[in-house]
C-alpha cells in the first residue's frame, strides 16, 4: 500500500511537468519559444552587421563617384546613384544633361513592381510612352549582372537602340536582364527609400522625383 501511494505522488508530479513542455513546444517550426528567440536575435545581429557593411561600403563608393553621381530627391527621400561613365558615357551624359535641364523634376514612378523594378524618368508624359527632345542613344551593354541597386536604361521592346530618358532601379537580381539592357549606375545611398516606393502599374498614388541633382 505504502509503494502504491509513492507511486501516485510521483506521477502527480510528472504530469504538470509534462504539461508545461508541451505547452512550450511549438509544433509550427519545430524549436521551443525560448530557442526560437536566441535564433532570432542572432538573425538580427548578423542583419545589424550587414546593414553598417552596406552602409560603410555604400559612404566609400559615394567618395570615389566624384562627379559622376546623380542625387534623386524624391517623395519617399533621398537616393544616390554613382553613375557607370565607364560603362555607358552616352547614357550617363544624357541623365546629368537632363537632371541639369529640370526635365526629371515631378515625374513620377510610373511602373513599380515588388520584386522587380521601379521605373521612371518620363518627363514628357509620366505614363512611360514618353521621352526627352533628343534622339535615342545606341545600347551600350556591358557584362554587369543587373542586381539589387543596379540602375538600367528603359527602352522600347525590339529595338535595343531606344533608350532616351527613362530608367529603372531593380529591387532584387533579374539575369534574364543581362546583356539585354543599358546598366548606367548603381544606388549608393538610398535603398532603404527605393524599397519603400509606391507599387502599381501605374501605382494608384504614385511617388515622385522632386528634383534629381547631377554631381552630389
Amino acid at each position: 500500500m505504502r509503494m502504491l501511494k509513492t507511486i501516485a505522488f510521483l506521477c502527480a508530479l510528472a504530469l504538470p511537468a509534462a504539461a508545461f513542455a508541451q505547452q512550450n513546444f511549438d509544433p509550427w517550426r519545430g524549436t521551443t519559444p525560448a530557442a526560437k528567440s536566441d535564433t532570432k536575435a542572432k538573425t538580427n545581429t548578423n542583419a545589424d552587421s550587414k546593414t553598417k557593411s552596406e552602409k560603410k561600403t555604400a559612404q566609400t563608393k559615394t567618395k570615389s563617384g566624384g562627379a559622376n553621381t546623380l542625387t534623386l530627391e524624391t517623395t519617399k527621400g533621398k537616393i544616390v546613384v554613382r553613375l557607370r561613365a565607364d560603362l555607358a558615357p552616352n547614357h550617363v551624359k544624357r541623365l546629368q544633361q537632363l537632371a541639369s535641364e529640370g526635365f526629371y523634376n515631378n515625374v513620377p514612378f510610373h511602373r513599380v513592381i515588388a520584386g522587380f523594378m521601379a521605373q521612371t524618368g518620363d518627363g514628357q508624359n509620366g505614363d512611360g510612352t514618353g521621352g526627352s527632345k533628343y534622339p535615342d542613344l545606341k545600347a551600350e551593354f556591358s557584362n554587369v549582372p543587373f542586381r539589387r541597386g543596379i540602375v538600367g536604361m528603359a527602352r522600347k521592346g525590339g529595338n535595343n537602340d531606344s533608350a532616351n530618358s527613362q530608367f529603372f532601379i531593380m529591387f532584387d537580381e533579374q539575369s534574364s536582364l543581362n546583356g539585354q539592357y543599358t546598366v548606367v549606375g548603381e544606388v549608393v545611398s538610398g535603398m532603404n527609400v527605393v524599397d519603400k516606393i509606391n507599387k502599381g502599374e501605374p501605382p494608384r498614388t504614385p511617388d515622385r522625383i522632386l528634383k534629381a541633382i547631377p554631381g552630389q
